[in-house]
C-alpha cells in the first residue's frame, strides 16, 4: 500500500472517530453555560428530568431536535409533572440546537458526568 495513502486514510479516520466525542463536549459544555445542568443532570433526576431520559422519550421522532431546541428556548409546563420549565431565550437558536441535538445523542451513548 502507498504510504501516503495510507497517512492520509489514517488522519481521516481518526477526524471520524473523533467526531461523536467533539459533538458531545460541545454539548455539554453549552449545557453547562447555560445553566441547564441548573435543573437538569445528564442521568439523575434534579428538578427536570435527566437528559438521558429525555434522550430516551425522543429517540427516533422526527422534528425531535426542533422541538427540543424550541422547548429549550421557550419553556414547557406538564410534560414532566408539575414544575414548569422557564424558557431560556438567552441561549441562541444555534445553541439550542446543538444542545438538543447532544441529548439526543445520550440515548445511544453511555452516560457523562458533568
Amino acid at each position: 500500500m502507498n504510504l501516503k495513502f495510507f497517512g492520509a486514510w489514517l488522519g481521516l479516520a481518526s477526524l471520524f472517530c473523533a467526531l461523536p466525542a467533539t459533538a458531545q463536549t460541545t454539548g455539554l459544555d453549552l449545557a453547562r453555560a447555560s445553566n441547564c445542568l441548573s435543573c437538569h443532570q445528564v442521568d439523575g433526576r434534579r428538578v427536570g428530568p435527566s437528559f438521558t431520559l429525555v434522550a430516551r422519550r425522543f429517540a427516533g421522532q422526527a422534528g425531535a431536535v426542533d422541538y427540543l431546541a424550541s422547548t429549550i428556548r421557550s419553556g414547557g409546563r406538564g410534560r414532566w409533572g408539575a414544575v414548569p420549565m422557564p424558557a431560556q431565550p438567552q441561549v441562541s437558536p444555534e445553541q439550542a440546537k446543538a444542545i438538543a441535538e447532544w441529548i439526543l445523542t445520550l440515548d445511544q451513548a453511555p452516560a457523562r458526568k458533568p
